[in-house]
């Protein structure tokens, strides 16, 4: 018989990579929406008709139990949250809420359905895994480099903050019910599928305008912030390997190795035969309140335990968004050239 995944966030950029992935290794995916979202106009627009959806928001209590009990997954995946860290400084108190508290609120969800209490935990063999999106973003003002297990958190943002609860509350809820309950501390990850408002995702757009002559400059905060990127679909297989284990753990995952925003922006003007250095322009409004300076993961346990290696490396993936934007910008500008022609 076939598993039961039930991913919230299932249309974001993880989620799709992520029901790709299970839905390869046999698996019933469930994604939870919304009522207003529609799926067949999303990242997984694609797969909708392999895909089962139910209704469920990561602030309302009530749903995600109903949620839960309705899909009676093997494995739930946390993917759902608001992911644009520069957005926590505007709305703190509505990324706490999704972000954070919202982590809780699913933990309850799979205790209730699952019937645990502090006074019966469960083997865990037979019961509902659990799977945390955690964060790079909880070291912050990391207090080592590269950061690892058991690096302190130094939160920079009300996103880091908001992480670093639903890390905590995930691994209490583990050793409180004995729920197979596992947090996954990614590093940044990039796709051709990535938001629009992301740092590389920025980047690669700007540059397919400009070397289609439909923009002039990419303007760009602090170029010498340094991240350790990596590509989703790497990433999401960490996230399914880390439910297969015997027993519950937390994992870094990163590439270990580090580039700066400079770096990301030479690379994709490069691969279209641009120079950088004409085209970009420094915007001090798009400089963190309180920048998060270096980040780099020591993956090693993931590696060991896990046998988890990315196989993407950054230039080749800064190369693959550059390619598919150019791809996107040109459907649209011959779309809009369509559409004036109907028009005219």
């Amino acid at each position: 018989m076939s598993k039961r995944a039930l991913i919230t966030g299932i249309t974001g950029q993880d989620g799709s990579y992520l029901a790709e992935h299970l839905l390869s290794q046999g698996y019933q995916v469930w994604g939870l929406i919304r009522g207003q979202a529609n799926p067949r106009k999303t990242r997984v627009s694609r797969l909708a008709s392999e895909l089962e959806f139910v209704d469920g928001d990561l602030m309302d209590q009530a749903s995600l139990v109903s949620a839960v009990d309705t899909v009676q997954p093997d494995e739930v995946y946390n993917l759902g949250a608001i992911s644009f860290v520069p957005m926590s400084w505007q709305q703190a108190e509505l990324v706490t809420e999704v972000n954070g508290t919202g982590v809780l609120r699913v933990l309850e969800a799979i205790r209730m359905v699952s019937g645990l209490s502090m006074s019966r935990t469960a083997s865990p063999n037979g019961q509902i895994r659990f799977y945390q999106a955690s964060s790079s973003e909880m070291f912050g003002k990391a207090a080592e480099t590269p950061q690892r297990e058991t690096t302190l958190f130094h939160p920079r943002s009300p996103y880091g903050a908001a992480k670093a609860y639903g890390h905590y509350i995930t691994r209490n809820y583990r050793e409180s019910f004995g729920m197979y309950a596992v947090s996954g501390m990614l590093f940044n990850h990039e796709s051709p599928r990535r938001g629009q408002e992301f740092v590389t995702r920025k980047i690669s757009l700007a540059v397919a305008r400009i070397k289609l002559g439909l923009q002039r400059d990419l303007a760009l905060g602090n170029l010498d912030a340094v991240r350790d990127w990596g590509y989703a679909g790497d990433y999401v297989r960490a996230m399914h390997l880390m439910l297969q284990q015997g027993e519950p753990d937390d994992y870094v995952i990163g590439t270990g190795q580090m580039h700066s925003v400079r770096d990301a922006v030479q690379i994709a003007f490069e691969h279209v035969g641009l120079d950088w250095r004409d085209k970009v322009v420094i915007d001090p409004a798009l400089v963190r309140p309180a920048e998060v300076e270096v980040l780099c993961a020591d993956s090693l346990r993931a590696r060991r335990l896990l046998d988890w290696t990315p196989e993407v490396d950054f230039p080749e993936l800064m190369r693959m968004m550059v390619d598919s934007d150019l791809e996107h910008v040109a459907r649209e500008n011959e779309y809009g050239h369509l559409l004036l022609a109907a028009n005219w």
